[in-house]
């Protein structure tokens, strides 16, 4: 009865904001979460429900895996929003249901934080996770990275259902050893691309075999830690794969699996990872190859996730990187374009950004192809500026503005190809000041 009521006043409280225009973001599983912390049992679901999880890439490969679905004509409820903690998904679950915690749908579709899973899903159904990667990230929030990984360790201990494990990523792949019981494990892998490499060139984890503590070796590296490897001493990395990409193709946006062809509107590695993500698991719910083609064919994500779009006649890339791996990618995808391009750099320090940003030492600033200005902005604009200079970049090349607007001006000064990387708050205001 309890929970009755609060469903109740939250969806009174729910149609009170719409009124007003607002959507709430995770502001009604705030107040429900607070009044009762069991609430998610109250739900009734009948229908598959898929999680996302990874330190990058869940919200491309959650929205993509809900995308995918809508085109197989299924109805989906989703939090493509990205609220992703436990309050996040509770919102998203109070606006969709019935007073009595029933849910009508065919699939929920969550990204989750990575460090929530074990919370959200103590309580609530869980059929299908996805883990596509794990990096450092705000450590101030998540502490190190093995003791994430432990956590989520832990919890798939006793867990039965599908699990979608991305085996190129040492950190991940481990977790289909975590209860040996569950014969629902499914590996996914992409081969070799153009620009992989012999030596790793970023910042990455998981450098020992998590079983018997031997330096992992690898074959070569896609990008940071994401790579070809197997441990010498006890072969661990050597998995059954259930879907390989084959022929990866950026500049034409292509790759295969199973030799059948896809075409994405997205021109990097680490977008094909979170494809062969999203048809690794649409392929256990039997989804058909053709609407599998027809929806990443289709598949955009405009919101300064590898967003491109014109401003003032000029190509513009925004991408969002809150951390060294996703800022590292972002500048791979600089630096595998041969255009000429200046490059924008937001940083902010808030709440929600990690007060730490020692980070940015970790990303690999050096040797960047054809690059003629760097303009930095932000509530750090000088941190970054001073970092990118240490790495060699010309000083005077570099220009700091501490107010965003200001940065956006200067930056449109010239008519060179345009490059943005804003990191969590300062991706909104970013695509704001350049009019999106």
């Amino acid at each position: 009865m309890k929970d009755f009521f609060i469903i109740l006043i939250m969806k009174l409280f729910y149609i009170g904001l719409k009124i007003l225009g607002r959507n709430g973001g995770n502001l009604l599983g705030k107040i429900a979460y607070s009044w009762d912390s069991n609430i998610f049992k109250y739900f009734k679901v009948n229908c598959p429900v898929i999680a996302v999880t990874a330190t990058n890439g869940k919200t491309m490969t959650n929205n993509a895996i809900g995308y995918t679905l809508k085109v197989a004509g299924k109805k989906i409820i989703s939090n493509t929003e990205g609220n992703n903690m436990e309050t996040g998904i509770l919102s998203t679950l109070l606006k969709n249901c019935t007073l009595t915690g029933k849910i009508h749908s065919d699939f929920l579709v969550f990204e989750v934080d990575e460090g929530y899973v074990p919370v959200v899903f103590k309580d609530f159904r869980l059929d299908t996770l996805v883990i596509l990667d794990f990096f450092r990230d705000q450590l101030d929030r998540n502490g190190e990275v093995e003791s994430l990984i432990l956590r989520i360790n832990q919890f798939l201990k006793t867990y039965t259902g599908n699990l979608v494990l991305n085996n190129d990523d040492p950190n991940v792949s481990r977790l289909g050893k975590a209860n040996p019981d569950n014969k629902n494990v499914y590996y996914f892998s992409v081969e070799k691309y153009k620009f992989a490499t012999k030596e790793i060139k970023e910042a990455g984890e998981g450098k020992f075999c998590p079983f018997c503590n031997t330096r992992i070796e690898y074959e070569y590296y896609q990008y940071s830690h994401i790579g070809k490897f197997k441990c010498p001493n006890c072969d661990y990395g050597n998995n059954p794969i259930y879907k390989l990409a084959t022929d990866v193709d950026l500049s034409n946006r292509t790759f295969k699996i199973d030799n059948v062809t896809y075409k994405t509107r997205f021109n990097s590695i680490y977008n094909i990872y979170n494809f062969v993500a999203v048809i690794s698991c649409a392929s256990i719910y039997n989804i058909d190859t053709s609407i599998l083609q027809k929806a990443l064919s289709e598949f955009v994500l405009n919101n300064g996730r590898l967003e491109e779009v014109i401003i003032k006649g000029i190509p513009t890339i925004i991408n969002l990187a809150k951390n060294p791996t996703g800022s590292n990618v972002s500048l791979r995808i600089l630096n595998e374009d041969n255009d000429e391009k200046d490059l924008l750099f937001v940083l902010n320090d808030n709440l929600a950004d990690g007060l730490d940003i020692s980070w940015i030492w970790d990303i690999n600033f050096n040797n960047l192809n054809n690059v003629s200005r760097i303009i930095t902005s932000g509530t750090r604009a000088y941190d970054i500026a001073i970092r990118i200079k240490t790495s060699g970049f010309d000083s005077n090349k570099i220009e700091p503005y501490l107010d965003l607007n200001e940065a956006v001006e200067n930056l449109y000064k010239t008519n060179t190809k345009k490059y943005v990387i804003a990191n969590y708050t300062s991706l909104q205001p970013t695509r704001r000041a350049l009019g999106l």
